[in-house]
């Protein structure tokens, strides 16, 4: 069925009067990144109250600076992890039938340089579609020579034996975010960004609400909730540490960060529809090129990192590791020259008991849920493909511990998210191919009501698409808009400083708010800004 229902404004001013209602909420979630988005719609669609506080943007951190792929794990297939791999791979399904103008599938392509390596990959990649089953998306195949360099133009030829291909997905993770949000707010959650939590509210040392500030009027708030879930990601022991300290007692860390570099270069260095990726590159780690909204993706590292910044920066390593391996495998390899943006994600890898090691490249992807003794629900580990699995096995923790009402599970694995049915019926393209009106679905027709339809500011953005933005995606900064809502920052930062001042201009006529434009230009700069020797 067509979605046709008029989507939920999200004027802040009415967001606020909800939020000020004296009434005590089922469920208060703390973070909007993935993880916390995925509990309040699977909380709400189940039929809880549910609000949830976002310290700063939706998916700002780590949820929209992921490589962009919804995948099983290659990686974690060879570390023999196959529950994990088996999860991700049904999980992958779902978000492609459930956002399927938010996601696609992408065809990969290893290239082998060695006679052993098409078997040998082959093998594993053949157990990779075994356990997706009917979730598959394409089989794997063995390329010759000639057919791998026809997949990937611009492949290095020189000791090029074959290679191997086989399907797996790719998504907008910023928007993916954003529609989750939306989707929780049409079940009757309250969810609002810029208002962090600044304290925890204990009674008869249990947990039972809240305090939180609007970042953009100043004034507090009280929220009374029976449950409390952190899910900050990377920021989660920050939380922890706010309860322990309420009751007297320490709280030791159970995050181990782990710092991932991407570059953004023109689809030119990489051209078709392929993706190219090296499972082992000369130190070990793996090499993407992925072709996402017009440009080319090239990473990622695995760095431990012990400072946990808002808008983490590169290390000078990082980069030439990228570039370096880039060159090894493409014929014409980019230079400093031609990077368009670079940026980085911080992921919470979950710390092993008595770690004190300083690699993160081993440490286990899956999640990890804790309820402490106060009863506040901590969630952190994972990858953005197992969201809604990690979201059910958060509320089962919550029932099990007598904090919530059980409620059936299973009600999210079929709801489509806000804007998943084409208005047209009709396929949509790969999100390989550049962004423009399709990524909004159902709701094309909505945006092209709008003043500004039509009118390009940029390719893949419209004056239409800023006003969309504010008046139903809770947008409030030229951050929000040029980072997130469309993702002009992180594949073009030059030109996103350029186009700043008019969606700013756009931005306050519609809120009415100071929409940041000088700290946006400071960052659009930190996304062109290379890093210097010191920082080696």
């Amino acid at each position: 069925m067509i979605e046709n229902t008029e989507p939920l404004p999200t004027r802040r001013a009415d967001l606020l009067v909800r939020l000020a209602e004296p009434r005590t909420w089922d469920l208060a979630v703390v973070g909007g990144g993935a993880t916390g988005l995925g509990v309040a719609l699977d909380a709400a669609a189940r039929g809880l109250s549910v609000v949830l506080l976002e310290s700063h943007d939706f998916a700002s951190g780590t949820s929209s600076r992921s490589t962009k792929l919804l995948h099983g794990g290659v990686r974690y297939l060879a570390q023999g992890n196959l529950s994990l791999v088996r999860e991700a791979l049904h999980e992958r399904g779902t978000v492609l039938r459930n956002a399927p103008h938010l996601a696609s599938r992408l065809s990969f392509v290893m290239p082998s340089y060695a006679w052993w390596q098409t078997p040998f990959y082959g093998i594993g990649l053949k157990l990779y579609d075994l356990l997706a089953g009917r979730a598959g998306l394409g089989a794997t195949s063995f390329l010759s020579r000639a057919q791998t360099l026809a997949a990937l133009p611009n492949l290095q030829p020189a000791g090029l034996c074959g290679g191997v291909a086989y399907w797996d997905g790719q998504f907008d993770d910023a928007r993916l975010a954003l529609a989750l949000a939306r989707t929780a707010a049409r079940e009757g959650a309250l969810l609002l960004n810029y208002c962090p939590v600044t304290e925890l509210r204990h009674e008869n040392t249990r947990l039972v609400g809240l305090r939180c500030r609007d970042a953009m009027g100043g004034l507090s708030y009280e929220v009374r909730a029976r449950c409390v879930v952190n899910a900050t990601g990377v920021w989660v022991d920050a939380l922890r540490q706010l309860d322990g300290a309420a009751q007297g007692r320490s709280v030791g860390p159970v995050v181990a960060p782990s710092q991932g570099v991407h570059v953004v270069v023109d689809r030119d260095f990489l051209p078709g529809e392929h993706a190219l990726l090296v499972p082992k590159t000369a130190d070990g780690r793996v090499l993407f090129a992925v072709p996402w909204l017009g440009k080319l993706v090239l990473g990622t590292t695995d760095t431990p990192r012990s400072d946990l910044p808002r808008e983490p920066r590169p290390l000078r390593a990082e980069l030439d590791f990228i570039l370096g391996e880039a060159a090894r495998y493409l014929a014409r390899a980019p230079t400093r020259a031609d990077v368009k943006s670079i940026w980085v994600g911080l992921r919470p890898l979950v710390r092993p008991a008595g770690d004190d090691e300083t690699s993160t490249g081993s440490i286990s992807r899956e999640h990890t849920v804790l309820v402490s003794a106060t009863g506040l629900v901590t969630v952190t580990g994972g990858k953005w493909t197992t969201y809604r699995a990690m979201a059910e096995d958060v509320l089962a923790r919550c029932f099990q511990a007598g904090l919530l009402p059980e409620k059936p599970a299973g009600v999210s694995g079929q709801l489509k998210l806000v804007g998943a049915e084409p208005a047209d019926g009709g396929a949509r393209p790969a999100m390989a191919a550049a962004a423009g009106p399709h990524i909004y679905g159902s709701e094309q027709a909505l945006l092209q009501t709008l003043p500004g339809a039509g009118r390009v500011l940029a390719p893949g953005l419209e004056e239409a698409m800023v006003r969309f933005a504010a008046r139903f995606e809770y947008a409030l900064t030229v951050e929000d808009v040029l980072s997130r809502r469309s993702r002009l920052l992180f594949l073009d930062a030059a030109l996103a400083a350029s186009l700043a001042p008019r969606v700013a201009a756009i931005l306050a006529e519609e809120t009415g708010r100071d929409p940041a434009l000088v700290d946006f230009q400071g960052l659009a700069g930190d996304y062109l800004r290379w890093p210097s020797e010191q920082d080696a």
